[in-house]
């Protein structure tokens, strides 16, 4: 009895230790997306006090995002050489400075500079969160805790424009850059707080018989890690144009007013969010995420197709965005799974690293096609080349899985 006592306790530790470390980097993804919301929440009063026009300030959301798509994979080998917690205090400090600055130096070039340095506090995020969920989360709770990492992302996007203008309308610009600047640095206190806790005991060991490997760059450039860095490529092509054009978009195919576009557009980012949750709890009862994904994706597109073909009342646009977006964020833990599957032992940071820039890839390419399509009076071709994406990354699933289930060896 006693030593059963014993026992448990170490196990109760980890589970507290596991979702304090859970809340922690969730905690850290949230202001990654509420910080990326930032600048494109705020340009019209940037540019009121700074006197600058729109090209000017577009300038500097694309500072921000080559930066941060140049230096992520770099960042991922950082995480992995000097621990992801270091990595990701930093990332939070350097992004709550760099908005908190703003608020105090009213000028043009200071707004590039730290526009930069957000673009680079943004390339920690994803290399170091994931190294720290896949490392410390065992195997049968990975999957859930994926999904509630990627809702808090969702969620800090989802809340940024509300916050910030309410903060602007009571305070001034300088009040929400402030505020903004503060939050990150709180979420790295909290995450400096996290637990000394060690990698779970199988990627421990596995880790530890891949030493020799972890340095070379060649070791990490598998097939597998090359083939989720399209994937994630493909996803953010399918889904940049839904979030950037629909609105526009559906009023010019569907004929419905402005607050139903924007309706629809809602309902799919909420359902996205809800289906991510959806996605942990089925990630964790399938090893299969390959035809999890494709499943998803398959599904999404085919409602895709629907708005891209058919004119539909407001009421059915809305409802076929929202079962699209339950598909479209069911995928993202799966998703997730399939990249950790695909990691050599040790290399979790720089994986992930890798692959996200993928997305970086989809933001600067999609749109510019979107718009171009927009530019050329065919609005329906939005939707259309969304299908087209979505089928390709269900394909990449299915071809992932292949690869992946090969990989597994044999029992006799």
């Amino acid at each position: 009895m006693a030593s059963d006592t014993a026992q448990s306790l170490p196990r109760v530790a980890a589970a507290g230790s596991e979702t304090q470390t859970l809340l922690a980097v969730s905690a850290a993804h949230l202001v990654s997306h509420f910080y990326i919301m930032v600048l494109p929440v705020l340009l019209p009063l940037l540019k009121q006090r700074l006197n600058v026009s729109f090209l000017d300030l577009g300038l500097a959301l694309t500072a921000f995002n080559v930066v941060t798509g140049l230096t992520q994979a770099p960042t991922g080998f950082l995480v992995d050489r000097i621990g992801a917690r270091p990595a990701l205090v930093a990332g939070l400090i350097l992004g709550g400075l760099s908005f908190f600055s703003i608020a105090f130096v009213s000028s043009y070039p200071w707004l590039l500079v730290a526009a930069v340095m957000a673009g680079l506090a943004n390339c920690v995020y994803h290399p170091a969160d994931y190294a720290i969920l896949a490392d410390r989360i065992p195997e049968t709770r990975v999957g859930r805790a994926f999904s509630i990492h990627t809702f808090a992302g969702f969620l800090g996007g989802a809340v940024a424009p509300a916050i910030l203008l309410t903060l602007a309308a009571f305070g001034g610009l300088e009040a929400a850059l402030m505020v903004a600047g503060c939050i990150g640095l709180a979420i790295a206190l909290l995450v400096f707080l996290i637990p000394n806790q060690q990698p779970s005991l199988g990627r421990a060991r596995a880790g530890r018989s891949s030493v020799g490997a972890i340095g070379s760059i060649a070791a990490v450039l598998t097939p597998g890690v090359l083939a989720m860095t399209g994937f994630f490529t493909l996803l953010a092509l399918s889904n940049s144009g839904i979030y950037s054009f629909s609105v526009v978009a559906l009023m010019a195919t569907h004929g419905v007013a402005f607050a139903a576009a924007n309706t629809a557009l809602t309902a799919y980012l909420a359902c996205s969010a809800i289906g991510v949750l959806l996605g942990g709890w089925l990630a964790d009862r399938t090893t299969r995420h390959g035809h999890v994904a494709a499943l998803g994706f398959t599904l999404a597109a085919a409602i895709m197709l629907l708005i891209a073909t058919l004119t539909l009342p407001a009421t059915a646009l809305v409802l076929a965005m929202g079962l699209a977006g339950i598909m479209f964020g069911m995928v993202q833990p799966s998703r997730d799974m399939l990249v950790r599957r695909a990691a050599p032992p040790g290399t979790a940071g720089r994986v992930f690293g890798i692959v996200s820039t993928g997305f970086n890839i989809g933001g600067i390419v999609g749109p510019i096609l979107f718009g171009w399509l927009m530019d050329h009076g065919e609005p329906r071709w939005v939707f259309g080349s969304a299908v087209v994406f979505m089928a390709l990354t269900a394909l990449f699933g299915l071809l992932e899985e292949r690869r992946g289930r090969r990989q597994i060896p044999s029992p006799h």
